[in-house]
C-alpha cells in the first residue's frame, strides 16, 4: 500500500485541513487525496471485510466515490469518455434506482474481485479524466454535481472511518486505525443558556454548498428553552449507568427498550469493562474511557433515555440550529460528536426533490430515521455548517453520535417574550416611536454595555468604581451584620465586589436582571471569588418583580442601584420604583443608588456617541433581537445612532434615526419610516444633588449620607426609608 499513497497519512490529513483551494481541480484533488491518506495505515486484506450490514469494506467507498464521478461528471460531459470497466457500475451503485441494478449491500464483503490495486488503478483513472475535464470552465449545473460529488466523497471518508473502527473492533488484536490519530480534548460540564423563542429562520442561509435537504430556507415558531453550552460527559454517562439507567424501563421509548434488552445494551456502543476500569474503541484504538470526554457511540434510543433521567430532553433540529446562530459561548458544536435531536427526518415545507437520479439523494430516505445536527471528530474538514442535516436510524450506534441536553422554559419566562412582544408594537405604533430600554440587555446587548463602560469616553462607570473604592469602608457602616445585598439590573455585578469586601457581614447576594447571560457569567465568577456567600440569581425585570428568595426571608436587606440606572426612567417611573422598593424592604431598609451629575455636554454628548461606534452598536442590537426573537426584518444598517442633550428635560436621549424611507415588519404589523424619523431608544437623566433628594422624597425615602467625586460629577447616595 505505500507505493500507492506516498506519504505519512497524518500529514496528508493535517495538510488537507489547512486551507481550502481555491480553485475546482484544486478542490477536487484535496478531497481525493483526503481519502487516500484515510487509508494508507491499512493493509489490503483490512479494505476487503464487511463486519455488518450497515457498514462497507474500505475497499467499497474507495470506488463506489469514483463511480459518482464516473457516472454523473465524466460520462455525461467529457466527449468521447469511456468507463474505465462496464462491471463496475453495478458492483458499486449504492442506492440510484434510476442508474441501474446493483450489488446488494449486505453481501459488499464479498467481492474480493476486484483487487484493492485495481480499485486504485480505477481511481486514477477516473482522476486523470477528472482533472481534463476541470481544465475548462465549468457551467453552473456541472459546478454543482462537482460540489456534490465532493460532499459525497466527504461523508464516505467519514463513514471509510465508522466502518473500519468497527470492524477493528472485532478483532482480539485490537487493532488501531491510526495510533496518531487526534482524539478531541476534554472539558469541563455543560451549563446551560437561556435561548429566545419566536419565529426564526433556519435552514441553508448563503453556505457555499448544501445538500438539498437543508432547504428551502424556512420560518418555523419556537417558544424559549434552556440548552447546554456542551455535550455530556463520559462521567456524566457512567453516572447514569450506575444509577440502573439501562435497566429502568420507565426512561425509555418503547421501541428503544425493547431493542436495549434484545441487544444487552449496557454501556455505549465499543465500552468493555474491565474490573472497575472502563475502555473502549477509538480510532486510535482501545484507550481509557476518559471521563471528562464527551460521550460517543450512543443511539437516539439511549440519548433520549439520558435527557429524560437528567430531567431535560434533547433539543429539536430547529431549536439547535437557531442557539448555534444566534448564541455565542456554545462549545462543540463539531468537531466532538454529532449531536441527536428530537426531529424526526422529514421534509422542509416547500422541499422537492430533484426529477433525475441525483434527485435520489436525501429525498427518499425521509421516513424512519431522526436527525442529528453538528459534526464528529472524524468529520472532514471544510463539512460542517448550522444547516446541516445527518440522519440515522434511531437504533445505530457505530457512527460518531453523543447529546446536547436542552430544557423547557416556565411559563413565566414564556410571558416575558409576550410582554416584549407588547411593548415592541406599542412603541412602534407610538408617535414618536420609542422603545423600552430594558430591552438592550439580551446576551449581546450586556456584552457591548460591558465594552461601552471600558471605552475613553464613557466615564460613569469608571467614575463611579473610583468613588465606591474611596467610600466603600464609609459605606459598609451602613450594612448591618447578616445583610443580603440586592442588587437591580446586576449585569457583569463588578461594582457588587468593592461592598462585599468592605461588609464581609454580607451574607447572601441577590442579582436581579433581565439577562440570563449576564447572569450566568456573574454568578459563576462571585462563587469562584467569594465562596463562602451565598449567591442567589433571579431572573427577572425589577421594574415588575422585586421579589428575595424565601431562603433568605429574615434577613436584613439592603438594595444597591449603582451606575444611574435611576437616570433612564422618566420622573414618574423613577417614583414608582423607588416606592415599590420600599414598599418591599420594608421601614428599616436602606438603598445605595448610585446617580450622574449635570455636566457640561460635550462630555455629556461624547460619553454616548464614543468614537469606536460601541453604544450606536449597543443601540442596533435592539433592532437585532427584534429580529430574532420577534420575526422582524429591520435593516439594521440603515438606522443611524444618535446622542443629544436635551436642557429642558437635563438628559441625554438616544435615537435611531432612519437614513431613508423605508417599511418593517414585526410579528406580521406594518410600520413605516419616513427619512429621518426616529426611535427614541433612552433616556439618561442627569441630577444636581438637591433634584436628587426631591426624587428620592417623592418615592418614600429620604437622603441618610451623599458623596459626589470630582469632575466628571458622579453622585452615590444611602436613602432611608421614612
Amino acid at each position: 500500500m505505500q507505493a500507492i499513497v506516498d506519504i505519512e497519512p497524518a500529514a496528508r490529513v493535517a495538510a488537507s485541513a489547512a486551507c481550502v483551494p481555491s480553485t475546482a481541480a484544486g478542490r477536487y484533488a484535496a478531497v481525493r487525496g483526503r481519502t487516500e491518506a484515510l487509508v494508507a495505515t491499512l493493509d489490503a486484506e483490512d479494505m476487503v471485510v464487511q463486519s455488518m450490514p450497515d457498514a462497507s469494506p474500505a475497499k467499497w467507498h474507495l470506488a463506489h466515490t469514483t463511480w459518482f464521478f464516473e457516472t454523473f461528471l465524466l460520462g455525461p460531459n467529457l466527449p468521447g469518455y469511456r468507463v474505465f470497466d462496464e462491471t463496475f457500475g453495478f458492483l458499486f451503485n449504492s442506492y440510484y434506482e434510476a442508474v441501474g441494478p446493483r450489488h446488494p449491500r449486505p453481501m459488499r464483503g464479498l467481492l474480493t474481485r476486484p483487487s484493492v490495486e485495481r480499485v486504485f488503478d480505477y481511481r486514477r483513472h477516473v482522476d486523470r479524466y477528472m482533472g481534463e475535464l476541470l481544465s475548462h470552465p465549468l457551467e453552473a449545473d456541472i459546478e454543482a454535481l462537482l460540489r456534490l460529488g465532493l460532499a459525497h466523497e466527504e461523508q464516505h471518508q467519514e463513514l471509510l472511518v465508522m466502518d473500519v473502527q468497527h470492524l477493528f473492533a472485532q478483532s482480539p488484536l485490537k487493532p488501531a486505525f491510526d495510533s496518531r490519530w487526534a482524539l478531541p480534548s476534554p472539558g469541563r460540564v455543560a451549563r446551560f443558556h437561556r435561548i429566545g423563542g419566536g419565529p426564526v429562520r433556519i435552514g441553508a442561509q448563503d453556505e457555499p454548498f448544501s445538500f438539498d435537504n437543508e432547504g428551502p430556507r424556512h420560518t418555523v415558531w419556537l417558544e424559549p428553552f434552556d440548552i447546554a453550552d456542551r455535550l455530556v460527559t463520559n462521567g456524566q454517562w457512567m453516572a447514569f449507568m450506575a444509577l440502573g439507567g439501562y435497566r429502568r424501563a420507565d426512561l425509555w421509548l418503547s421501541d428503544g427498550w425493547a431493542q436495549c434488552r434484545e441487544e444487552g445494551w449496557e454501556a455505549p456502543l465499543y465500552w468493555h469493562r474491565d474490573g472497575d476500569v472502563w475502555s473502549h474503541m477509538t480510532p486510535a484504538g482501545w484507550r481509557p474511557v476518559d471521563p471528562d470526554a464527551a460521550v460517543t457511540h450512543i443511539s437516539y434510543y439511549e440519548a433520549e433515555a439520558y435527557a429524560r433521567w437528567a430531567g431535560a430532553r434533547l433539543p429539536t433540529e430547529a431549536e439547535w440550529e437557531h442557539a448555534v446562530r444566534s448564541r455565542q459561548g456554545l462549545e462543540q458544536v463539531d468537531g466532538v460528536a454529532w449531536q441527536w435531536t428530537a426531529s424526526a427526518y422529514t421534509p422542509y415545507p416547500g422541499f422537492r426533490a430533484a426529477d433525475d437520479a441525483v434527485g435520489e439523494y436525501n429525498g427518499k430516505f425521509m421516513s424512519g430515521q431522526m436527525v442529528l445536527r453538528g459534526g464528529a471528530s472524524v468529520t472532514p474538514p471544510w463539512h460542517s455548517r448550522p444547516s446541516y442535516r445527518n440522519f440515522y436510524r434511531p437504533g445505530q450506534r457505530w457512527m460518531f453520535s453523543g447529546l446536547r441536553l436542552a430544557r423547557d422554559v416556565h411559563r413565566e419566562r414564556e410571558d416575558e417574550r409576550d410582554v416584549f412582544l407588547r411593548d415592541t408594537l406599542a412603541g412602534l405604533s407610538a408617535s414618536p416611536k420609542t422603545m423600552l430600554p430594558k430591552y438592550f440587555y439580551d446576551g449581546a446587548g450586556s456584552a457591548l454595555f460591558e465594552a461601552i463602560c471600558g471605552t475613553p469616553e464613557y466615564y460613569p462607570t469608571r467614575t463611579e468604581k473610583a468613588l465606591l473604592a474611596g467610600i466603600a469602608p464609609e459605606l459598609a457602616s451602613y450594612i448591618p451584620e447578616g445583610a443580603v445585598l440586592l442588587e437591580l439590573g446586576s449585569g457583569a455585578s463588578e461594582k457588587t465586589r468593592l461592598l462585599l469586601d468592605a461588609a464581609p457581614g454580607i451574607v447572601a447576594y441577590v442579582p436581579v436582571d433581565i439577562s440570563v447571560d449576564a447572569l450566568d457569567g456573574a454568578t459563576e465568577r462571585l462563587a469562584s471569588a467569594y465562596p463562602a456567600l451565598a449567591v442567589h440569581p433571579v431572573v427577572a425585570d425589577f421594574t415588575r418583580s422585586i421579589d428575595v428568595p424565601l431562603a433568605l426571608e429574615g434577613h436584613p436587606v439592603v438594595a444597591f442601584f449603582p451606575g444611574s440606572t435611576i437616570g433612564n426612567f422618566e420622573a414618574e417611573d423613577a417614583v414608582e420604583l423607588l416606592r415599590s422598593v420600599r414598599h418591599r424592604l420594608g421601614a428599616e431598609a436602606r438603598f445605595i443608588v448610585g446617580a450622574d451629575q449635570v455636566k457640561d455636554v460635550p462630555t455629556l454628548t461624547a460619553a454616548y456617541d464614543d468614537a469606536e461606534g460601541v453604544t450606536a452598536a449597543f443601540n442596533r442590537n435592539m433592532l437585532v433581537r427584534i429580529n430574532r426573537e420577534l420575526g422582524g426584518d429591520f435593516d439594521v444598517g440603515s438606522f443611524e445612532h444618535r446622542a443629544v442633550w436635551n436642557a429642558e428635560m437635563a438628559r441625554i436621549e438616544m435615537h435611531l434615526a432612519s437614513q431613508r424611507a423605508q417599511r418593517v415588519t414585526v410579528a406580521g404589523q406594518v410600520f413605516d419610516f419616513a427619512e429621518g424619523e426616529t426611535i427614541h431608544t433612552e433616556n439618561s437623566h442627569k441630577f444636581t444633588p438637591a433634584s436628587f433628594a426631591a426624587l428620592a422624597r417623592s418615592g418614600g425615602w429620604e437622603v441618610e449620607r451623599q458623596w459626589v467625586s470630582d469632575d466628571p460629577a458622579f453622585g452615590v447616595f444611602v436613602l432611608k426609608a421614612v
